[in-house]
Parts: C-alpha cells; sequence; structure tokens
C-alpha cells in the first residue's frame, strides 16, 4: 500500500508482511522507497532493527550525523529514539524493518516531515570512504 502523505515525503510503498501473531509479537515490514523519498522524524516505543536490502539510503538520529546506508547494512533503533530514514536523491531503496509489535495504540509517534535543507546534508560516508571492516555482519550499528 502506499505510503501515507502525514508519515512519508515522496513515494514509498509499504508492504506488511507479518504482524501481531500470538504466541509471538513481532511485526514485520518492507518499504520501498523512491529516490528522494523518506520517512518523517519519528519513533517507536519499542527497538527497531532495519536491514537495507538494495540500493543506497539515508538515515539520521536526532542531533547525529546524516549516514548512507547501503544493501547489507543493519541499522539498530533503540526505542524511543527519533530518526528518519529514505532513499538517497538519486537511488531508490528497498528495506525491511522488524519490532515488537507491543500493546494495543499506536507504537509509532510521527513528527514532522524531513526538511530538505536536514535531507540534502552531506552524508557522513560521503565524507569518509567506507573501509572493508564496515562491512562485518556483526558489528555493531552504524551511529
Amino acid at each position: 500500500m502506499p505510503g501515507s502523505p502525514r508519515c512519508y515525503h515522496g513515494p514509498v510503498w509499504i508492504d506488511r508482511d507479518v504482524g501481531d501473531l500470538e504466541p509471538g509479537r513481532l511485526m514485520t515490514f518492507g518499504a520501498h522507497f523512491s529516490p528522494g523519498s523518506r520517512t518523517a522524524w519519528h519513533r517507536c516505543r519499542y527497538e527497531q532493527v532495519i536491514r537495507v536490502l538494495h540500493g543506497v539510503g539515508r538515515a539520521q538520529r536526532r542531533g547525529g550525523r546524516v549516514q548512507e546506508i547501503r544493501a547489507d547494512d543493519l541499522i539498530v533503533v533503540p526505542a524511543g529514539e527519533w530518526h528518519w530514514h529514505g532513499a538517497a536523491p538519486h537511488a531508490a531503496l528497498l528495506v525491511h524493518s522488524v519490532r515488537e509489535a507491543g500493546s494495543p495504540g499506536p507504537n509509532t509517534e510521527w513528527g514532522p516531515h524531513v526538511t530538505d535543507a536536514e535531507y540534502l546534508l552531506p552524508a557522513l560516508s560521503a565524507l569518509l570512504p567506507r573501509q572493508g571492516g564496515d562491512r562485518i555482519p556483526n558489528r555493531e550499528a552504524s551511529w
């Protein structure tokens, strides 16, 4: 289904894969971001794990630098942390995310849209070359 314009800037398609199946409480989503598309600032009640499946994107935590993200990158967003993520200006992005479903009611709090000025800040990996060690599967989150 198309992402809500209240929560996303630009064309984004969301696939809800699994959600709230008993006895587990995991929810999984796929998201397809067109070039330049991104989420609004948001925070989740529970930790969120985002795996980049294809493409090039950007992610930022509140108060942090814009990070370039690529296929095979894993982003772990702590519960309650304000952040955004989306495609790079000239590339599409496909991600898969997993989080706990939690209690009834909203599990994501949406904030304002990411401004073009915020989105277009130079991405950290554009300033520093990526090292081979950055691709270690069990490394800490990129931020």
